[in-house]
């Protein structure tokens, strides 16, 4: 069972609150359940690349409405768990993970798209996605909606969990 977290923090690279705990402790646990869970985030401009060895992959464009936008792809390892960092400094720059509504709503609207266009790119077919709070809200409709096309895509299930609602 191949399993891809989806959110928008998580301990230690980057944490706000609750969830980054859960995507800093959960996928480690199912890893020793024999799960291959992995992790992606975006790649805030606070989070230490150097000490945590985020490594570049490669990147791709995405397209977003009219907009072709630059996707950096990195990933690194911490405590057995592989996790991919999605870069672009227009949406992740900031001085911390969420702004305002208008803001966010383009900048995670990106990240959900960002994040199915990379999966092949990684070699990661997962069999579900887990998608968390409503940053990654548009990960299962991008997926029905705009990647069935390819054959890739085709199977992948969704599960969305919100925290502390």
């Amino acid at each position: 069972m191949k399993v891809l977290f989806v959110a928008a923090e998580a301990s230690p690279f980057v944490k706000v609150g609750g969830l980054g705990d859960v995507i800093g402790g959960l996928p480690a646990a199912l890893n020793e359940n024999g799960v291959d869970a992995r992790v992606v985030l975006p790649l805030y401009s606070s989070i230490d690349r150097n000490k945590y060895n985020i490594r570049f992959v490669k990147y791709i464009y995405v397209s977003l409405g009219w907009k072709h936008i630059y996707c950096g792809i990195f990933e690194t390892e911490h405590k057995g768990i592989k996790f991919y960092f999605i870069d672009n400094e227009y949406y992740f720059s900031g001085p911390k993970p969420y702004d305002s509504a208008p803001w966010d709503l383009e900048k995670f609207a990106f990240f959900s798209k960002a994040v199915l266009s990379v999966l092949p790119v990684i070699g990661f077919r997962p069999d579900i996605i887990h998608c968390h709070d409503w940053q990654t809200g548009l990960v299962p409709v991008y997926l029905h909606d705009s990647f069935q096309e390819n054959e890739f895509f085709r199977g992948i299930k969704t599960v969305m969990t919100i925290h502390n609602l």
